[in-house]
């Protein structure tokens, strides 16, 4: 990855690392980004796609969905990030869709089409997906699966104000 100067290296670096110190979910529909925004309780955190939802359902499902979770939990700090695989034209669909954040496959020869765009958006592209908890392998019902979600976000202090 190029960056112009040492300046943009340092905020880029800065910028992925506080994404990536955000507790992460995987989330595959409007019930678990609601469930995970529930249980983060004012908590930051990541909403992830599923891998390659770009692809599939494209950026706009995946915006519907984090519009309804959010209008479910106002004012819920999250930030979210769409997987667009090793798909330039899915990644730049997800920029033109607003999201500031997609996970890309750098190695894609087309890296710095998409890495340009990106930086005229003022979005970030992750090259590799964050560790996350899948929630498509939990069940809200279950009290085990509550608290191993809850337990995600324990470390994490609650926000007062939304981000």
């Amino acid at each position: 990855m190029r960056f112009r100067n040492a300046w943009h290296a340092r905020a880029f670096g800065s910028m992925v690392k506080a994404f990536l110190k955000l507790p992460a979910v995987v989330v595959h529909g409007r019930a678990q980004a609601e469930w995970a925004l529930r249980v983060a309780a004012g908590r930051p955190l990541l909403l992830l796609s599923a891998p390659g939802a770009a692809l599939n359902a494209g950026p706009g499902w995946f915006r519907g969905v984090l519009e309804q979770a959010a209008t479910a939990h106002p004012g819920a700090p999250f930030t979210a990030a769409l997987d667009c695989a090793d798909a330039p034209g899915a990644a730049l669909a997800a920029l033109r869709a607003g999201f500031k954040l997609v996970i890309f496959d750098l190695g894609h020869p087309s890296a710095a089409s998409v890495l340009g765009a990106a930086a005229e958006a003022g979005a970030e592209v992750l090259g590799r997906r964050p560790e996350a908890l899948d929630l498509g392998t939990l069940d809200p019902r279950r009290r085990d699966d509550e608290r191993r979600i809850s337990a995600l976000f324990a470390t994490v202090p609650p926000q007062d104000t939304p981000t």
